[in-house]
């Protein structure tokens, strides 16, 4: 009997334990900061190609659309693990509003994420 008494004493290994339950959730923690700074980047990379573009659809003689849109999505980084969509330039009064849009799916190691779409717009005022 105090052989058995000894065993639910002895707490060597608890710490093993306790570490083995916890480590799985650490884990998904940390990757899933890594995916949230995925998306940082890809806002970041996609705020850089529309302001490229703006600065380019601002130069004389005017670059066509399709130039506009080429170049914005040249300049674009951080979109390796979705879809990027580059919209072409819509036209208004004096203006053009260039837009993109980045489609990613999240993984968080043990389960999938949600997929997560972002979107940018910028206006740019022409001369005439």
């Amino acid at each position: 009997m105090s052989c058995v008494n000894e065993l639910r004493r002895d707490e060597r290994g608890a710490t093993v334990i306790e570490f083995a339950i916890a480590l799985p959730v650490l884990v998904m923690f940390i990757w899933g900061i890594f995916q949230v700074g995925l998306l940082f980047w890809a806002s970041a990379g996609m705020q850089h190609g529309l302001g490229e573009g703006a600065r380019y659809a601002t130069i004389y003689p005017t670059p066509s659309d399709t130039q506009i849109q080429a170049k914005i999505g040249a300049k674009v980084f951080g979109t390796q693990n979705g879809t990027l969509t580059v919209s072409p330039p819509t036209s208004g009064a004096g203006f053009k509003t260039l837009s993109v849009s980045y489609t990613a799916p999240t993984n968080f190691l043990f389960m999938t994420g949600p997929t997560v779409t972002l979107t940018q717009s910028k206006k740019v005022y022409i001369a005439s």
